[in-house]
């Protein structure tokens, strides 16, 4: 059974750390630290917002960090249909309606890849969504830049917010 962790909201919107793209990540060492299994959001971070299906940046990080010797899992916030048939294109699990920012998608995601928080990464590109999930879950949380500018209209509506929030906390 998994715990919420308790923290101030401000604390839970601070990644552990963050990058230009998936492909800056060094895998290579968080494998090292102990880390196995990497929790991908997709949409804008892994792929297009609202993309039906995976492009070859999608297809390069999977291939990578499988060979690194990771599992990964999409979780996303998504329909299940258009989520579940990327998943399904990348050939690597999904949990779909996973209810970011709440980390109850984060512990299905875990008890699916039975993998603890401690050895668990979530990458994704928004602070109320991916990063307060992966937060207040425990896991490693690794923020990313969006990978296109095209987004659905609720999320530009967030990243004047979000970039508040960063300019405070300095990242």
């Amino acid at each position: 059974m998994y715990r919420i962790l308790h923290m101030n909201i401000f604390k839970a919107m601070v990644p552990d750390i963050v990058y230009k793209r998936a492909d800056f990540i060094p895998f290579e060492d968080l494998r090292a630290s102990g880390k196995n299994c990497i929790l991908f959001d997709f949409d804008n971070t892994l792929g297009p917002d609202h993309a039906t299906a995976p492009d070859q940046f999608a297809f390069d990080i999977i291939s990578k960090v499988q060979q690194l010797g990771f599992k990964c899992c999409l979780v996303s916030n998504a329909k299940s249909g258009r989520s579940a048939g990327i998943a399904k294109t990348l050939d690597i699990p999904c949990v779909t309606y996973a209810h970011k920012p709440r980390p109850i998608g984060i512990f299905r995601a875990l008890d699916l890849m039975k993998a603890s928080k401690e050895e668990s990464i979530m990458i994704g590109d928004q602070v109320f969504t991916d990063v307060i999930a992966g937060r207040l879950a425990g896991v490693y949380t690794i923020l990313v830049e969006r990978y296109s500018k095209k987004e659905i209209w609720y999320v530009v509506l967030k990243r004047p917010l979000e970039k508040i929030v960063r300019f405070f906390a300095k990242y």
